[in-house]
């Protein structure tokens, strides 16, 4: 990465990283706090006027400096891929809404800054956990200390997450990832937003996700950029490298990769029964 660059990328982490605690601060103020639950395409599938608000002021913090930049956002009417040209922002206001309405703590507000399709800078914040993640050029870190993925690397030893929603109809491929993780690893996580999962493999609490399913770019893209910061491995189910709109998602600290990807063929294999 030439200077300009890398500049580029420290000064987009730092707008991220205020965009994302702007975010999340609007969200933790109607956590818990009895707010309405609409419903989009499913019922698991939920939205509250916190999202909305959060994504708007995530939005006016980063068009504070960069006015033009296009923004790819989960709610209203944001565009819904992300350009394959130019700067651009990926957000997520409240990622991990389901958690949130229940009142559980793993939710998160997610910013990445992306040029020409590729993440260059990224922040996470979960509030209600009290961490705050920010990727720029070259380093990642959690709160102000920089973090790294585990060195685990007997998958008897390791963790690994069914990340993503597999929807009513392909539950088989979900019971199909469970049963896979648990007969290939130590143990199986699933705490309910992808990205929260992605900063939390970034910093070593767990090993690797892995999932089939094509997952929206507002919720992968700031964790992807993470965990590759943080030294891990991020592919498609292929092995072929991750792009915001590969076929699933397998992330793991590189020393379990193979073992993922092997994962993510059993599921296919019942994806494709």
């Amino acid at each position: 990465m030439d200077t300009s660059s890398e500049s580029d990328a420290v000064a987009r982490a730092h707008v991220a990283e205020q965009a994302a605690r702007v975010g999340a601060a609007v969200a933790a103020g109607s956590f818990r706090r009895g707010i309405p639950v609409e419903t989009k395409d499913e019922k698991t599938d939920v939205v509250t006027q916190a999202d909305r608000d959060a994504q708007a002021r995530v939005i006016d913090c980063i068009h504070s400096t960069y006015e033009a930049n296009a923004i790819v956002g989960e709610e209203a009417d944001e565009l819904k891929s992300v350009p394959d040209e130019g700067p651009a922002w990926v957000i997520d206001p409240i990622d991990g809404t389901n958690n949130f309405v229940r009142g559980l703590q793993v939710w998160c507000t997610a910013v990445a800054a992306v040029r020409d399709g590729d993440p260059i800078a990224a922040a996470i914040a979960a509030p209600e956990l009290g961490d705050v993640y920010v990727a720029g050029d070259d380093s990642v870190t959690r709160n102000g200390d920089p973090i790294s993925v585990s060195d685990r690397g007997d998958p008897e030893e390791c963790s690994v997450v069914p990340t993503m929603w597999w929807g009513r109809d392909r539950r088989d491929e979900y019971a199909a990832a469970c049963r896979a993780i648990v007969e290939r690893f130590g143990d199986l996580r699933r705490l309910g937003s992808a990205q929260a999962q992605l900063a939390m493999l970034a910093a070593g609490t767990v090993d690797g996700l892995v999932t089939n399913v094509y997952a929206n770019p507002w919720d992968t893209v700031a964790g992807v950029h993470l965990v590759r910061l943080a030294g891990g491995t991020v592919t498609d189910v292929h092995g072929d490298p991750w792009r915001h709109d590969s076929e699933g998602l397998v992330a793991s600290n590189g020393e379990i990769h193979d073992e993922l990807l092997a994962t993510a063929a059993e599921i296919r294999t019942v994806a494709g029964a």
